[in-house]
């Protein structure tokens, strides 16, 4: 009797058990089929972008009611190709691939609505440790792709270091996902690289960090978001929570030091110590890479379009109106 009885006790607690799981995982897939699923296209992964991932580590978007599903997208055209077709919702790269799809006569185009980074955020990395910009005369130089906001800035560094280009072997033959390897492996005397990249580059010993090419270049709304017009038309109040978010990234970073800021992105960068991302935020604090807040002027996005102008990639200036609608205020 007793046997039985227990099995029944047994029996009882294991389906109170079984009740509280189902109930315990239908509450967390309510909260998350409640969230707005985006889909957001980066350009490249670096904590040049600490701000949105300190957004996503802390929950942020999820505060805002976003499940953000974030897409690596190697190339600007990429991005702008994927949220013209719809695979994304938000692209994250060079606005300047806004500029090209409104030029091409695009109806739906990208409409820029929030801003990250002020600046370039490539460094130089050399062979040899003493480095002058006049040092790139007559030498190799991987700077990606033509057209792309890392070779327009490199350009514009070079105007304003008084240095020619012509005077410079520009290699745009190597794609942006391969320039590190390229480099180690023999081409070029210097390539430009983002973060994590290029520390580490430097730990392994293949080269040196001698220049911040965004230093040399000035103030562009170097990295942005942008949607097509008809999405954000019909989607603005996500396009609110998402801006909002960000902004709460972009102030902690702000806040915080880069110990903290690097523990933060850590999950983000499994192949990176907290030591280097501590060294790459801090060269990124130190060049005021990132803009105060999401909102993008009209002042330093002419400047993007100056430097497009004298690269004779665009004959005139397009209409920040219709192109940047910026969602935070300045």
């Amino acid at each position: 009797m007793k046997k039985i009885i227990l099995e029944i006790l047994v029996g009882i607690c294991i389906i109170v058990l079984v009740l509280f799981g189902y109930s315990f995982w239908k509450k967390n897939n309510n909260d998350t089929d409640q969230l707005t699923q985006v889909k957001l296209s980066e350009v490249t992964h670096s904590a040049f972008y600490a701000p949105l991932y300190v957004a996503i580590e802390n929950g942020y978007f999820k505060d805002e009611g976003i499940d953000l599903d974030l897409i690596l997208t190697s190339g600007a055209d990429k991005v702008a190709a994927a949220v013209l077709s719809g695979d994304v919702n938000i692209g994250f790269a060079g606005p300047e691939s806004a500029i090209y799809v409104y030029n091409g006569g695009e109806e739906d185009y990208l409409v820029t609505f929030a801003g990250l980074t002020k600046r370039d955020g490539q460094f130089i990395v050399s062979k040899d440790k003493d480095f002058q910009w006049s040092d790139l005369k007559g030498k190799e130089v991987l700077v990606g792709r033509k057209g792309g906001m890392p070779a327009l800035n490199f350009l514009n560094a070079l105007k304003n270091a008084g240095i020619d280009p012509s005077e410079v072997n520009l290699n745009y033959s190597v794609e942006f996902a391969a320039l590190a390897g390229s480099f180690i492996s023999g081409v070029g005397d210097y390539v430009n690289l983002f973060e994590p990249n290029a520390t580490k580059l430097e730990k392994e010993g293949y080269g040196t960090v001698v220049a911040s090419i965004g230093e040399k270049s000035g103030s562009v709304p170097y990295t942005a978001f942008y949607a097509q017009k008809s999405y954000m038309e019909n989607n603005k109040d996500v396009l609110e929570k998402f801006t909002r978010a960000l902004e709460k990234g972009i102030n902690y970073v702000k806040e915080h030091n880069e110990e903290e800021i690097a523990k933060v992105i850590a999950p983000q960068f499994p192949d990176s110590s907290v030591n280097d991302l501590m060294t790459i935020v801090k060269r990124y604090k130190e060049t005021d890479s990132w803009l105060p807040n999401a909102y993008i002027s009209e002042e330093i996005y002419q400047n993007l379009e100056d430097i497009m102008i004298d690269a004779d990639l665009i004959q005139e200036y397009v209409p920040y109106q219709d192109l940047v609608q910026n969602i935070s205020h300045e």
